[in-house]
């Protein structure tokens, strides 16, 4: 367990406490929950940064933070969206069709890890820039919301968010799909000859 595996482990405990503001906040319109969740939304956002120098420059890369690091992110992303995509009285909610994007694309990107680990027994997962791209407008649509800046603003960052996830997706489903046609595995089995 090195010091940038505690960092990102730190960020995943975060969430919980984020999720409940939010809630909090979707309950009794107190401006302080609001703050509470923006505040630890960005200090996970910050903590990120953090753990990922701390990898680099100190070379504590491990295969734990690995799995860990991309975990944290998508926790903290999935249940924002997921909680800020509810109806709100106090807040504008981000379109639910953004959050659909986000959790099909990640439920397909498990089921297709899946497949490739069983099949060819390795995954090589090759992070793009369009996934990154559609990491940071996630985020910024999150923080934009939490934020109460204006709503037509809010849908059109959803929607590069929703467009860039997407294609993201897709380049992820195109890599699988030459994993699995490269491996060995995925050749058609010979005649038994009888």
């Amino acid at each position: 367990m090195t010091t940038a595996n505690k960092v990102t482990v730190l960020r995943i405990l975060f969430v919980p406490f984020f999720v409940h503001q939010v809630l909090e906040f979707r309950e009794d319109g107190l401006d302080w929950h609001r703050w509470l969740a923006l505040g630890t939304f960005a200090t996970v956002a910050v903590l990120d940064g953090v753990d990922g120098f701390i990898a680099r420059r100190f070379h504590q890369r491990s295969e734990l933070g690995a799995v860990l690091d991309p975990l944290a992110d998508k926790l903290l992303l999935v249940s924002g969206l997921v909680t800020l995509s509810l109806t709100h009285t106090h807040l504008d909610a981000i379109p639910r069709w953004l959050t659909f994007t986000v959790l099909s694309r990640d439920v397909l990107l498990v089921l297709g890890l899946a497949v490739i680990h069983f099949t060819v027994g390795r995954v090589r997962v090759r992070p793009r820039w369009t996934g990154k791209f559609s990491t940071v407008l996630q985020m910024v649509t999150v923080t934009w919301t939490l934020l109460r800046w204006p709503q037509p603003i809010q849908v059109w960052l959803a929607g590069g968010a929703a467009l860039f996830t997407a294609i993201s997706g897709l380049r992820y489903v195109w890599d699988g799909m030459h994993q699995l046609g490269t491996s060995p595995h995925s050749s058609p089995s010979p005649p038994d000859g009888s």
